[in-house]
Protein backbone atom coordinates (compact mmCIF):
# COMPACT_ATOMS: atom_id res chain seq x y z
CA UNK A 1 0.00 0.00 0.00
CA UNK A 2 3.05 2.62 0.56
CA UNK A 3 4.51 1.68 -2.36
CA UNK A 4 1.46 1.79 -4.27
CA UNK A 5 1.45 5.69 -2.64
CA UNK A 6 4.76 6.40 -3.57
CA UNK A 7 4.25 5.23 -7.03
CA UNK A 8 1.80 7.59 -7.91
CA UNK A 9 3.47 10.14 -6.18
CA UNK A 10 7.04 10.06 -7.96
CA UNK A 11 7.47 9.14 -11.60
CA UNK A 12 10.18 6.46 -12.42
CA UNK A 13 12.98 9.56 -13.35
CA UNK A 14 12.06 11.26 -10.04
CA UNK A 15 13.44 7.73 -8.16
CA UNK A 16 16.45 7.50 -10.32
CA UNK A 17 17.27 11.34 -10.13
CA UNK A 18 17.06 10.60 -6.11
CA UNK A 19 20.27 8.79 -6.35
CA UNK A 20 23.02 11.06 -6.59
CA UNK A 21 20.96 12.68 -3.73
CA UNK A 22 20.70 9.45 -1.22
CA UNK A 23 24.36 8.91 -2.02
CA UNK A 24 25.50 12.41 -1.22
CA UNK A 25 23.63 12.64 2.17
CA UNK A 26 24.94 9.06 3.00
CA UNK A 27 28.20 10.54 2.07
CA UNK A 28 27.92 13.60 4.24
CA UNK A 29 27.61 11.49 7.08
CA UNK A 30 30.89 9.57 6.48
CA UNK A 31 32.75 13.07 4.99
CA UNK A 32 31.72 14.41 8.12
CA UNK A 33 32.59 11.55 10.92
CA UNK A 34 35.45 9.48 9.03
CA UNK A 35 38.81 11.33 9.85
CA UNK A 36 38.23 11.53 13.42
CA UNK A 37 36.79 7.42 13.57
CA UNK A 38 39.79 6.67 12.10
CA UNK A 39 41.97 8.30 14.00
CA UNK A 40 40.60 6.76 17.06
CA UNK A 41 39.79 3.72 15.97
CA UNK A 42 42.92 2.98 13.62
CA UNK A 43 45.05 0.18 16.33
CA UNK A 44 41.66 -1.46 16.88
CA UNK A 45 40.63 -2.12 13.07
CA UNK A 46 43.97 -2.89 12.55
CA UNK A 47 44.19 -5.91 15.66
CA UNK A 48 41.37 -7.36 13.55
CA UNK A 49 42.89 -7.31 10.30
CA UNK A 50 45.00 -10.13 8.62
CA UNK A 51 48.70 -8.65 8.89
CA UNK A 52 48.42 -9.16 4.69
CA UNK A 53 45.82 -6.69 4.36
CA UNK A 54 47.15 -4.14 6.45
CA UNK A 55 49.03 -2.56 3.37
CA UNK A 56 45.99 -2.21 1.30
CA UNK A 57 43.42 -0.45 4.57
CA UNK A 58 46.84 2.02 5.65
CA UNK A 59 45.79 4.66 3.44
CA UNK A 60 42.29 4.73 4.38
CA UNK A 61 43.14 5.15 8.14
CA UNK A 62 45.75 8.32 7.28
CA UNK A 63 43.26 10.11 4.87
CA UNK A 64 41.96 13.23 5.76
CA UNK A 65 38.63 14.72 5.11
CA UNK A 66 39.76 16.86 2.37
CA UNK A 67 41.34 13.53 0.50
CA UNK A 68 37.76 11.55 1.33
CA UNK A 69 35.93 14.20 -0.11
CA UNK A 70 37.74 14.55 -3.27
CA UNK A 71 37.55 10.44 -3.62
CA UNK A 72 33.54 11.20 -3.39
CA UNK A 73 33.43 14.03 -5.68
CA UNK A 74 34.41 11.36 -8.48
CA UNK A 75 32.18 8.90 -7.08
CA UNK A 76 29.35 11.40 -7.51
CA UNK A 77 29.90 12.72 -11.02
CA UNK A 78 30.13 8.63 -11.89
CA UNK A 79 26.63 8.29 -10.18
CA UNK A 80 24.91 11.24 -10.98
CA UNK A 81 26.00 10.36 -15.22
CA UNK A 82 24.51 6.97 -14.40
CA UNK A 83 21.23 8.76 -13.26
CA UNK A 84 21.31 10.66 -16.43
CA UNK A 85 21.78 8.27 -18.81
CA UNK A 86 19.08 6.14 -17.31
CA UNK A 87 16.77 9.07 -17.43
CA UNK A 88 17.31 10.04 -20.97
CA UNK A 89 17.98 7.25 -22.51
CA UNK A 90 16.36 4.80 -20.32
CA UNK A 91 19.51 2.86 -20.58
CA UNK A 92 20.05 1.23 -16.77
CA UNK A 93 23.26 -0.65 -16.99
CA UNK A 94 25.67 1.74 -15.16
CA UNK A 95 22.82 2.72 -13.03
CA UNK A 96 21.75 -1.12 -12.14
CA UNK A 97 26.18 -1.80 -11.17
CA UNK A 98 26.10 1.73 -9.10
CA UNK A 99 22.73 0.57 -7.09
CA UNK A 100 24.36 -3.02 -6.86
CA UNK A 101 27.22 -1.22 -4.77
CA UNK A 102 25.51 0.97 -3.38
CA UNK A 103 22.94 -1.84 -2.17
CA UNK A 104 25.34 -4.10 -0.55
CA UNK A 105 27.76 -1.07 0.92
CA UNK A 106 24.54 -1.00 3.64
CA UNK A 107 26.16 -4.16 5.00
CA UNK A 108 29.38 -3.07 5.18
CA UNK A 109 28.97 -0.25 6.99
CA UNK A 110 26.41 -2.10 9.44
CA UNK A 111 28.96 -4.95 10.23
CA UNK A 112 31.71 -2.76 10.61
CA UNK A 113 29.42 -1.09 13.73
CA UNK A 114 28.53 -5.02 14.66
CA UNK A 115 32.60 -6.21 14.56
CA UNK A 116 33.82 -2.79 16.56
CA UNK A 117 30.50 -2.78 18.92
CA UNK A 118 29.67 0.41 17.97
CA UNK A 119 29.46 3.48 15.28
CA UNK A 120 31.04 2.91 12.39
CA UNK A 121 30.58 6.31 10.06
CA UNK A 122 27.62 6.00 7.28
CA UNK A 123 26.01 3.62 9.23
CA UNK A 124 23.06 5.72 10.35
CA UNK A 125 22.20 6.45 6.81
CA UNK A 126 23.03 3.11 5.48
CA UNK A 127 20.20 1.82 7.68
CA UNK A 128 17.46 4.45 7.44
CA UNK A 129 18.06 5.73 3.80
CA UNK A 130 20.55 3.94 1.59
CA UNK A 131 18.64 0.68 2.09
CA UNK A 132 15.26 1.77 1.93
CA UNK A 133 16.14 3.61 -1.30
CA UNK A 134 18.00 0.17 -2.98
CA UNK A 135 15.01 -1.67 -2.19
CA UNK A 136 12.75 1.10 -3.43
CA UNK A 137 14.85 1.78 -6.56
CA UNK A 138 14.82 -1.88 -7.10
CA UNK A 139 11.15 -2.95 -6.61
CA UNK A 140 9.97 0.51 -9.08
CA UNK A 141 12.70 -0.98 -12.13
CA UNK A 142 11.34 -4.13 -11.90
CA UNK A 143 7.33 -3.11 -11.13
CA UNK A 144 7.97 -0.61 -14.00
CA UNK A 145 9.30 -3.41 -16.33
CA UNK A 146 11.95 -0.67 -16.91
CA UNK A 147 14.05 -4.10 -16.37
CA UNK A 148 14.70 -7.61 -15.87
CA UNK A 149 16.07 -9.99 -13.49
CA UNK A 150 18.30 -10.83 -16.21
CA UNK A 151 19.33 -7.29 -15.79
CA UNK A 152 20.14 -7.39 -12.17
CA UNK A 153 22.27 -10.51 -12.61
CA UNK A 154 24.59 -8.76 -15.29
CA UNK A 155 24.38 -5.42 -12.89
CA UNK A 156 25.94 -7.72 -10.11
CA UNK A 157 28.59 -9.15 -11.92
CA UNK A 158 29.77 -5.31 -13.24
CA UNK A 159 29.72 -4.73 -9.67
CA UNK A 160 32.72 -7.06 -9.41
CA UNK A 161 33.87 -5.90 -12.07
CA UNK A 162 33.72 -2.11 -11.05
CA UNK A 163 35.70 -2.86 -7.70
CA UNK A 164 38.91 -2.76 -9.97
CA UNK A 165 38.14 0.77 -10.45
CA UNK A 166 37.67 1.26 -6.45
CA UNK A 167 41.03 -0.49 -5.87
CA UNK A 168 42.22 1.89 -8.74
CA UNK A 169 41.24 4.31 -6.45
CA UNK A 170 42.48 3.43 -3.58
CA UNK A 171 45.84 2.46 -5.23
CA UNK A 172 45.99 6.05 -6.35
CA UNK A 173 44.86 7.11 -3.28
CA UNK A 174 48.24 5.13 -1.79
CA UNK A 175 50.64 6.74 -4.05
CA UNK A 176 49.76 10.19 -3.50
CA UNK A 177 49.95 9.97 0.35
CA UNK A 178 53.64 7.91 -0.31
CA UNK A 179 54.08 10.73 -2.75
CA UNK A 180 53.77 13.71 -0.41
CA UNK A 181 51.30 15.36 -2.41
CA UNK A 182 48.69 15.03 -0.27
CA UNK A 183 47.96 16.57 3.07
CA UNK A 184 48.94 14.15 5.83
CA UNK A 185 46.50 14.15 9.13
CA UNK A 186 47.75 15.62 12.32
CA UNK A 187 49.18 12.94 14.57
CA UNK A 188 47.51 13.73 18.18
CA UNK A 189 49.31 11.92 20.86
CA UNK A 190 47.09 10.83 24.39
Amino acid sequence: MFFEWLNDKLPLPAVLLLFPVVFMVHDFEEILTVEKWTKQNKEKVFALLPKKLHRFFWSSFHINTLEFAKDVFWIFLAITAAALIAVLFQWYGFFLIFLAIFFFHVFTHFGQSVLFKGYAPGVWTSLFLVLPYSLYAYYRLLHERAVQWEDLYWSFIGMIAACALILFLIRGRDRRMDDGRSPQPVRVDK
